[in-house]
C-alpha cells in the first residue's frame, strides 16, 4: 500500500527500510523522503515504522499498522 503519495512511499518500503537498520523516523524521513511534503501521511507512516521496527519488518506488522491506522481513521 502507497502510504505517502507525494513521494511514493509504500509500507514495504518503510518496512524494509526499518529492518534493515533505520534508526528513527527522521532519518527514514532523510532516505526516503517519506512525510516531507504535505504530512497527511506522518502518523500512518509512523504508526508503519514503529510496528516494523518491532516485529523485524515482517508482513504481519506491517498489516496490523494499516489495520491499526485504518481504524484510527475511521
Amino acid at each position: 500500500m502507497i502510504v505517502c503519495v507525494c513521494h511514493r512511499v509504500s509500507d514495504r518500503d518503510i518496512a524494509i527500510a526499518a529492518s534493515s537498520g533505520c534508526p528513527n523516523f527522521e532519518a527514514l524521513q532523510d532516505d526516503l523522503r517519506v512525510a516531507t511534503a504535505c504530512g497527511a501521511c506522518r502518523d500512518c507512516a509512523c504508526a508503519v515504522f514503529e510496528e516494523s521496527r518491532v516485529a523485524g519488518g515482517s508482513p504481519r506488522a506491517r498489516g496490523m499498522a494499516v489495520a491499526a491506522q485504518a481504524l484510527l481513521a475511521a
